[in-house]
């Protein structure tokens, strides 16, 4: 059930992604994290910009794919090979869906205001936004399901849902999304978190995994 809102909610926000005309919503927001008197600069002082950009790294491709793989072999030293195969199939095939969808949508990216990070794709939906709910979701739902006690499985969700927010704000603040572009990334990526989760627990209760 909740994949399929996610995904229709997704659906809505690609159709206006795929409009000829930049919804009211993406102009607001970006209009009101720049400076009227410096325009082509990111409101904040100088440290906001600069924690931005640390903090937008934690949804970069090589960044991810560390992060996953130390907990691949974090996995396959504790002998569950199963749970470490389907975390090499989650996040490198939600890396191939989100370029596949850029490719689909090929939406430009933010013109309004100077990029204050470099980027290399087209818009929509958010790579970043897309690949950090899909990794932090699915190992914070891992770590979840290793420690049955329900304190514990909140911290983890919660710090890996914090992670996935925080990340997709600092590319909005950096004027290389549109907000629709990361709302559009984290509906795609929970949902396909979701998906692997369900598939795992599957797999688990029928003793294909650990």
């Amino acid at each position: 059930m909740t994949i399929a809102v996610l995904l229709f909610v997704f659906g809505v926000i690609a159709q206006q992604a795929a409009g000829a005309e930049l919804p009211a919503l993406d102009s607001r927001i970006l209009r009101a994290l720049h400076r009227s008197t410096k325009p082509r600069v990111p409101a904040g002082p100088a440290w906001l910009q600069e924690a931005a950009r640390d903090v937008t790294s934690l949804g970069s491709v090589i960044v991810l794919m560390i992060t996953t793989f130390s907990i691949v072999g974090y996995l396959f030293l504790t002998h569950r090979h199963g749970v470490a195969a389907l975390m090499l199939i989650a996040v490198p095939g939600g890396l191939l869906l989100n370029g596949i969808l850029k490719f689909a949508f090929a939406r430009r990216r933010p013109d309004l205001f100077a990029h204050a990070a470099r980027v290399f794709t087209t818009s929509f939906p958010s790579g970043h936004a897309t690949l950090s709910a899909i990794t932090y979701l699915t190992i914070g739902a891992l770590l979840a399901r290793a420690y049955p006690s329900f304190p514990v499985n909140l911290y983890f969700m919660s710090l890996a849902g914090f992670l996935t927010v925080l990340v997709g704000l600092s590319r909005v603040y950096l004027g290389v999304h549109y907000p629709t572009d990361i709302l559009g990334g984290w509906c795609i990526g929970a949902a396909w978190a979701i998906g692997c989760s369900v598939l795992m627990a599957w797999l688990q209760q029928g003793g294909r995994v650990e």
